[in-house]
């Protein structure tokens, strides 16, 4: 078993379900009382919270490469950094470490990819909405159909008004621990609207919005991002172990 390197407390509400989630991974895997081989470095998301605001990634980029190079000298054999946000600055961090990062974007990639699906929406911080980083990776993943055609995927995002309140629910609630039915429901008729735009399905990009929707608030597949990046760090780190 190999063992997983986290960077989190961006925000620490969803750092502890990717814990749980990659320790139960294992669990069923393995069976008995097996859990997973982990190592974890932790920062202050307030901090964080104040320079994304600030617009400052240099300084981002600097904290995400030392929290890699901390990661790195634990013993983590890969990493995974516990934010879909703050992998805008992946490149900061592979280019800081010798060992390999497991982007959040590419196991959510493959799940539309096995749907076939060529429309979906993104609901997550303006930082991800609004930027190319993340977008961009899912589009580029769309593969080939038979016959050599490009296979691509539209990704699509709420309207500006819609835009803001995704993200003030995350900053003000979600990353506070805050779960509010009002807030529930403004998701729900954020992704409502994203549907009647074409959507097959919604991404979602902020690993704390697992916190707050489950599929049974879309008509449409849900693409919970902190369960699939845990699930792809589980299949990675058990590799050749047999189950």
């Amino acid at each position: 078993m190999q063992t997983i390197g986290l960077i989190g407390g961006m925000s620490w509400e969803s750092s502890a379900h990717y814990y749980r989630l990659i320790n139960q991974g294992v669990r069923d895997r393995l069976g008995d009382s097996h859990s997973a081989k982990s190592v974890m470095v932790s920062v202050d998301f307030a901090e964080i919270d104040r320079l994304q605001h600030d617009g400052d990634w240099a300084a981002l980029g600097a904290a995400m490469a030392e929290a890699a190079q901390a990661t790195a000298r634990a013993g983590a054999d890969f990493l995974i950094l516990c934010t879909n946000t703050m992998h805008k600055l992946a490149p900061e961090i592979e280019a800081a470490v010798d060992i390999p990062l497991l982007h959040i974007v590419d196991p959510a990639a493959a799940a539309i990819r096995a749907r076939g699906m060529t429309r979906v929406g993104l609901i997550g911080t303006a930082f991800t909405m609004e930027q190319d980083f993340y977008r961009a990776r899912i589009e580029r993943a769309g593969g080939e159909r038979a016959g050599g055609e490009r296979a691509g995927v539209e990704v699509i995002v709420p309207e500006p008004g819609d835009r803001r309140v995704v993200h003030d629910i995350i900053y003000r609630e979600l990353v506070r621990g805050i779960i509010d039915d009002a807030s529930r429901t403004a998701y729900r008729d954020v992704i409502a609207r994203l549907i009647a735009r074409g959507a097959e399905g919604i991404v979602l990009g902020c690993t704390e919005i697992m916190l707050l929707i489950g599929q049974g608030d879309s008509a449409v597949p849900l693409f919970d991002t902190t369960t699939l990046h845990a699930s792809a760090a589980v299949d990675r780190a058990l590799g050749g172990v047999a189950s």
